[in-house]
């Protein structure tokens, strides 16, 4: 039989005499609960917000993305051609061609990345993102701008008399003598609208990759970027190791991760500071523990030195107090993490918490932040609970036989 543990458990579930020392207690445990829930709460909040937030670039960004090492553009050739058509775990790629241009419209001028795309651009992507209009003609000088766009250039779709002229500035050297021969222009009507997200809906507008060849003057195997669709059962990391092999070093090949590092980072840095800053909240709520526990042990002082003369060591007396503050901790975290899963699950399924009056409040239930709030709710504790329990001294317990 394990003495500590059966005392320790027998402590923290029996009334002490003293109901000042009840009521820090309870206290102590109900700080552990409330901050437990709130720890595990946060992180799927945040973790609803970084998965909402990536969501919005899934639409748009392809699995693997193949760009030129150096310059913007390369020459896909024939045999680069067949090997990624040839590929098993490769369903589809579209070739793509991007480059800044300036856009005219009735006087209005807007800076924006045009991006023509090929017959290969997949369609779920385009039902997706287009929220009005239809998708280009590849054949018919046509794009598809965003929703930002739009709006600053006031746009409309299907208005033929109304084009829109594309400038992008000639490659060269030298002096410039006029402003028509510093650029190149083409003009062209808009046929729709999509939208994803504010920064790409204000930054892109789509058009076939014919029209975008036409205006960079690019042959008719010359690409900015490659976008690849891989089976959903195939290794992605693999798939792109392969691929980096067989393209060669003057192409390197991208992941969804890499293609948005920036954002990464910025998520996991903002999910980090909030887990350490209520990581600092729970630490002061486990000074209650170790006051708790402090009193308790003055409290028993009587107890402890009946023990002691049965026999219990000092070492032992102090493992039943470091026991006692341990299983606080363990089973006030286990009932916070308890009370937060039912409050993200509800608000999961029924959205009580509204960010607009037509999208809730997003949260993500993921396992790996209860292991993380039970590990540190479990570490937090027991060392809460060392740092009580080394209070206890020999010439404690034994203070009573002395007098």
């Amino acid at each position: 039989m394990n003495v500590p543990f059966y005392i320790a458990k027998r402590y923290l579930f029996s009334k002490s005499g003293n109901n000042a020392i009840n009521i820090i207690t309870i206290i102590a445990a109900f700080g552990i609960v409330v901050g437990s829930a709130a720890l595990f709460i946060v992180l799927s909040g945040f973790a609803g917000l970084k998965d909402f937030t990536l969501q919005f670039s899934s639409f748009v960004d392809p699995d693997l993305k193949v760009l030129p090492a150096t310059g913007k553009s390369f020459i896909l050739t024939a045999e680069q051609d067949s090997i990624l058509a040839n590929d098993p775990d490769i369903i589809s790629f579209s070739r793509v061609i991007e480059e800044r241009v300036l856009l005219n419209f009735e006087d209005k001028n807007e800076g924006v990345i045009l991006k023509g795309v090929d017959g290969e651009f997949p369609q779920k992507t385009i039902d997706s993102i287009l929220s009005r209009g239809q998708w280009f003609d590849p054949d018919n000088r046509e794009v598809i701008a965003g929703w930002g766009v739009a709006n600053t250039l006031n746009l409309g779709i299907f208005d033929f008399a109304k084009t829109i002229d594309i400038y992008v500035p000639k490659p060269g050297k030298g002096q410039v003598s006029s402003v028509r021969s510093a650029f190149n222009s083409i003009r062209a009507v808009n046929v729709g609208v999509f939208q994803i997200n504010e920064s790409l809906d204000q930054a892109y507008v789509y058009s076939s990759i014919n029209l975008a060849r036409e205006l960079l003057n690019y042959r008719p195997d010359q690409v900015s970027a490659l976008e690849i669709i891989t089976d959903a059962e195939a290794d992605s990391d693999e798939v792109k190791a392969r691929i980096e092999s067989l393209l060669g070093p003057d192409l390197i090949v991208k992941n969804r991760v890499q293609l948005n590092d920036a954002l990464y980072k910025m998520l996991n840095t903002e999910n980090l500071a909030v887990y350490l800053i209520f990581t600092l909240i729970l630490i002061i709520a486990l000074f209650n523990v170790i006051g708790s526990i402090i009193m308790m042990i003055l409290d028993k002082k009587k107890n402890l030195n009946t023990l002691y003369n049965l026999g219990i060591t000092t070492p032992e007396i102090r493992r039943i107090f470091f026991m006692q503050g341990s299983l606080m901790a363990i089973l006030g975290g286990s009932i916070g993490l308890i009370l937060g899963i039912i409050l993200v699950l509800l608000q999961k399924f029924f959205g009580w918490i509204m960010i607009t009056p037509s999208l809730s409040y997003p949260v993500s239930m993921k396992w790996m932040n209860v292991v993380l709030v039970f590990l540190t709710i479990t570490i937090l504790g027991a060392i809460a609970s060392r740092i009580a329990s080394s209070r206890i001294s020999k010439s404690l317990v034994r203070s009573d036989q002395a007098n």
